[in-house]
């Protein structure tokens, strides 16, 4: 591992409501939901960890002190864990922002969502955000039911020329994955309160510096009872994934 990666810090954004899920996990928050018999944030944690990143911020705010009550300070997965909570919902972008006072040593920092899982290099994303030098790196996989997620466009270089919404345009495409590498101008564009990163900072740095390189592992998200059910069923999988970096030759996605 690169010397220069070994303190980067990741923050994972745990704080959503999970309405689309409620009527599945009874009350549980989303990123707690059981992938056999572990939550599925423990997946996250897991990868992070084997990959050398130890130092992470849970941005918690629905159901916050479940989360905390069970991950604790990360000793045991051997991870040091600090939270920010939110009092209200900011949003991805918002809950960000509420999360700088912990992040103040970071010139660049991993976010991830904490209801999706993406096979890949962690390493190789930071390397790839520091020769690329902009403001925002993502990781983007190429799925076959784009309408439901909405799609990202960009050049041969990784640079992000656009994005486009939910339900419109090719049924294909590349997806935001949900994990980025953020310089820490990022605060620079992110507004005071109730914010999105998707909706409300990204469109704003297309011309500063937001740029996506493809990845070609496992891509899962929980988000709907349908999806759940599936990561269900990859359960085995999804562990073994954990301990392996990204591979062109992974399954195809769904």
């Amino acid at each position: 591992m690169d010397p220069s990666h070994k303190d980067l810090k990741a923050v994972l954004l745990v704080g959503g409501m999970g309405t689309r899920l409620r009527p599945v996990l009874m009350g549980t928050p989303k990123p707690l939901a059981s992938v056999g018999q572990r939550p599925f944030l423990e997946l996250l944690v897991r990868q992070l960890r084997h990959q050398g990143i130890r130092q992470l911020v849970f941005c918690t705010g629905y159901l916050a002190e479940e989360i905390e009550k069970q991950f604790g300070d990360g000793s045991r997965w051997g991870v040091t864990i600090a939270y920010s909570r939110e009092p209200s919902a900011l949003g991805t972008a918002g809950a960000v922002k509420l999360a700088q006072p912990l992040l103040r040593e970071a010139p660049d920092f991993l976010v991830m969502n904490g209801d999706s899982f993406m096979q890949t290099d962690i390493q190789e994303l930071i390397a790839f955000h520091r020769r690329c030098g902009g403001i925002a790196s993502m990781a983007v996989v190429r799925m076959k039911n784009g309408k439901r997620y909405g799609t990202v466009q960009f050049a041969a270089g990784g640079r992000v020329s656009g994005f486009t919404e939910k339900g419109d345009g090719s049924p294909s495409g590349f997806i935001n994955a949900g994990t980025y590498v953020f310089n820490r101008k990022i605060f620079d564009y992110i507004p005071l309160g109730p914010a999105s990163l998707e909706k409300d900072v990204f469109p704003r740095i297309l011309g500063s510096g937001l740029f996506a390189v493809e990845q070609h592992g496992v891509f899962i998200d929980i988000g709907t009872p349908e999806d759940y059910a599936r990561a269900q069923a990859l359960c085995d999988t999804l562990y073994e994934t954990v301990n392996m970096k990204a591979t062109s030759d992974s399954e195809q996605h769904g």
